[in-house]
């Protein structure tokens, strides 16, 4: 009995990495399920106006920024599951209820509550990540759990446009098939995830204490450091350009270049499925040549901008879905990992929870700018074309500043790693 207990001890991390993925799969079912559904929708609450459907993402997005800071310290105060199960039974009960709305105001609602619930989930899955991860495995982990967001999309756009568009389902279909997987995955959760955190040794535990000490003043001051700025309105502009593309590709795909149907959702899909081996790939080169992240992270931020530009401009399907599957492989889902990395690499560890949280504030605030300004300029101009032009001036244009200022500043002295003091040992 003990031996069994010890093994599922040592495989706990191996459940963490699964459940997580699975939770970002949920999250980004949903997320990208509505957006395709646009003209489905407003036949059941009415004409809007671009900016007033692409206000539903934002919504979703402001319950999701305004959650960020305050999950963190609440999983840090009261534990994991207590912040995580309560937000996805509020994720569940939006979810219904934008299922049953009949006017735009009660998808409103709902969306800030389904991205307040969503919102939770960030801080949680960091929290075990770090906490149940071994330190050697972390950036493989990593990049394998953020694909479940990438499936998820891909999953999403499909089913949407499969059951809705295709089969001519009504759109509600998706919310209860999202109904249905939110619940499933509280289950998993609460059976899943420990209750109580791995006891910490206490000759390690006064160490880790000592050098934080150290490190508290100086700490608070890098948190917003220049090097600090620049990572964050790098997340920032990585993030704009991504959601404007999860919000309006499937809107700009058929009005403007004569997609139909589930042709629709696949092709939006590429975004997603290309991101995976994207991400493994290279998180895994950023690990092999770690004094060269910046560089990475540079030329993937370029090439996604190009990407992007290609998609955009090009004149036939054939080159459009060729700067689709590029955007996804460079992109934001290819380069998040890395940029993570890096933060984590910078930041004091007494506030490394803290740093993340900021970091994760200022790129999901991107996810709210970008789809109403997106559809405030398609309304104005009649084309969403220059809503992918500027998310591509502001992605390369943060990436350029990133690396000067990373390039031209010097290194402080190293700190103590302090993911070197394991547990284990």
């Amino acid at each position: 009995m003990e031996m069994k207990q010890e093994n599922a001890n040592k495989n706990y991390w191996l459940r963490v990495i699964v459940m997580l993925c699975l939770g970002w799969v949920t999250i980004w079912i949903y997320r990208s399920s509505l957006n395709p559904l646009f003209s489905e929708i407003q036949q059941t609450v009415g004409q809007h106006t671009n900016a007033q459907m692409g206000l539903i993402s934002s919504c979703y997005f402001v319950g999701a920024v305004g959650m960020q800071i305050p999950s963190g310290i609440l999983v840090d105060k009261f534990g994991k599951k207590t912040v995580l199960i309560p937000g996805f039974i509020a994720f569940a009960l939006a979810a219904f209820l934008i299922a049953q709305a009949k006017g735009l105001t009660t998808i409103y609602i709902a969306s800030v509550i389904a991205g307040m619930g969503c919102g939770c989930y960030f801080g949680t899955a960091y929290s075990l990540t770090s906490e149940s991860i071994p330190a050697d495995r972390k950036g493989i982990s990593t990049a394998i759990i953020n694909s479940g967001s990438a499936v998820g999309m891909g999953i999403g756009m499909i089913l949407s446009s499969l059951f809705v568009k295709q089969i001519g389902l009504p759109w509600q279909t998706m919310m209860y098939i999202c109904f249905g997987l939110i619940l499933t995955m509280l289950v998993v959760f609460v059976l899943g995830i420990k209750t109580n955190q791995t006891q910490k040794s206490t000759k390690k535990t006064q160490i880790v204490e000592e050098v934080v000490v150290e490190e508290e003043t100086e700490g608070k001051k890098g948190l917003f450091s220049p090097k600090m700025l620049v990572s964050y309105l790098l997340y920032f502009g990585t993030c704009y350009g991504y959601y404007m593309v999860v919000t309006w590709l499937p809107a700009f795909l058929q009005d403007e270049r004569g997609f139909k149907g589930i042709a629709i959702g696949f092709s939006s899909a590429l975004v997603a499925f290309a991101a995976i081996p994207g991400a493994l790939i290279f998180s895994r080169l950023s690990d092999k040549y770690r004094t060269h992240k910046t560089l990475i992270i540079l030329l993937l931020e370029i090439s996604a901008s190009l990407m992007l530009l290609l998609t955009v401009s090009a004149q036939n399907s054939t080159l459009l879905l060729v700067g689709l599957i590029l955007y996804g492989f460079l992109g934001k889902l290819a380069v998040e990992p890395i940029i993570i990395s890096h933060i984590s690499d910078h930041a004091s560890k007494k506030f490394l929870g803290t740093t993340l949280g900021v970091s994760n504030f200022f790129g999901l605030s991107a996810s709210i700018f970008a789809p109403t300004i997106t559809g405030v300029i398609s309304d104005a101009s009649g084309t969403r074309e220059m809503g992918f032009y500027i998310s591509i001036i502001i992605m390369a244009g943060a990436a350029i500043l990133f690396f000067l200022v990373n390039s031209f500043k010097k290194e402080k002295k190293d700190t103590v790693n302090l993911s070197s003091l394991s547990v284990d040992e």
